[in-house]
C-alpha cells in the first residue's frame, strides 16, 4: 500500500501535475471573487466561508478525473486488480494520495487566501477544510471509479460528485463561519465517507474492468 501511495503522490506532484493545477485554480478563484464583488470587506468576510469552500471542492475535482484513468489506459489498473493487495486497499491508498497532494495543500493555503476576504475566524476555516477535504477525496474517488471507462468521463464526474458533496459544503461553510454543531456534522460526514468510499470505489472499478 505504501508503495502505491508514494507512487501516486509522486505522479501528482511532478511538474505540471494535477496537484499544482488544483492549487492554481483555488488561488485564482479566491483572487477573482473580491475583484468581482468589490472592496466591501464586510460583505467579503460574510461570503468568504462559502466561496472558499466551493473553490476548494472545485479545485479538488480537477485532480480527480486522472485518479484511475492513467492506470486504466496503460494497463496498470489490471495489474493492481490482480495483485495480492485488495482493490479496496488500493482505492484507499489512491484516496489518501489525492488528499495529501490536493486537499492538504489547499487547506494549508486557505489562511493566506482568507486574508483577501478579511475573514476574522481564519482558524475555523482551516480546521473545517482539514476535517472536510478528506470527504471530497473519498466521494470523488467513487465518481472517478464510476466514470472510468466513459469517454470524456472528466466532464461527467462533477455532475455525479457535486450533489453528493453538498453536505460537506454546507457543513464546511457553516463550521468556517462559526456555526455551532456544523463542525461535528462535517466530521461525521467525512468519517462516514472515508470508511465507505474504498468499498464503493473498488466495486465501481471492478464493474468497469469487468471482473
Amino acid at each position: 500500500m505504501s508503495a502505491l501511495l508514494l507512487r501516486d503522490m509522486r505522479l501528482a506532484s511532478r511538474a505540471g501535475g494535477s496537484a499544482m493545477l488544483a492549487l492554481a485554480f483555488f488561488a485564482a478563484v479566491a483572487t477573482l471573487v473580491p475583484l468581482g464583488v468589490g472592496a466591501d470587506m464586510r460583505l467579503l468576510a460574510k461570503i468568504a466561508p462559502g466561496v472558499l469552500w466551493v473553490a476548494a471542492v472545485l479545485a479538488s475535482l480537477l485532480a480527480l478525473d486522472r485518479l484511475f484513468q492513467a492506470d486504466f489506459e496503460d494497463g496498470s489498473l489490471d495489474v493492481i486488480a490482480l495483485a495480492p493487495l485488495s482493490l479496496e486497499t488500493a482505492a484507499l491508498a489512491k484516496i489518501a494520495a489525492h488528499w495529501l497532494t490536493t486537499g492538504l495543500p489547499l487547506t494549508l493555503l486557505s489562511p493566506l487566501l482568507a486574508v483577501l476576504f478579511g475573514l476574522e475566524v481564519v482558524p475555523a476555516l482551516f480546521v473545517s477544510l482539514l476535517v472536510g477535504t478528506p470527504a471530497v477525496s473519498a466521494v470523488g474517488a467513487v465518481g472517478a471509479g464510476l466514470t472510468l471507462s466513459i469517454r470524456r468521463g472528466g466532464l461527467i464526474l462533477p455532475l455525479i460528485v457535486l450533489p453528493l458533496l453538498a453536505p460537506a459544503v454546507i457543513f464546511g461553510a457553516g463550521a468556517a463561519a462559526g456555526t455551532g454543531g456544523a463542525l461535528a456534522l462535517l466530521g461525521a460526514f467525512s468519517f462516514a465517507a472515508c470508511v465507505l468510499s474504498p468499498f464503493a470505489t473498488a466495486a465501481a472499478v471492478r464493474l468497469n474492468l469487468g471482473s
